[in-house]
């Protein structure tokens, strides 16, 4: 199963909230809106992490690129070899 359908999938994840399973049948509908409401925050945060965690790889590569010029120079050559070489 891919990693977005296990977040997906309200089965597939155990009882939140310290709320279990027989608890979570009685208040259906006020759980479900907190559930919609956890999940867009999760959704959120996911995105503000991954925003933050690809702002901090790029600088990375930089700083690799600026330390290892001889390295990233060919990185760079190997990168236009492959695409001369890709057919369309």
């Amino acid at each position: 199963m891919a990693d977005g359908e296990l977040r997906r999938d309200p089965a597939s994840r155990g009882p939140r909230d310290g709320r279990d399973a027989e608890g979570a049948g009685a208040g259906a509908g006020a759980g479900a809106v907190n559930d919609v409401e956890d999940a867009q925050e999760s959704d959120v945060a996911r995105r503000r992490r991954r925003a933050q965690f690809l702002r901090e790889l790029h600088e990375a590569k930089q700083l690799r690129d600026r330390v290892q010029p001889r390295r990233a120079r060919a990185a760079r050559m190997r990168q236009q070899m492959r695409m001369r070489t890709f057919r369309w």
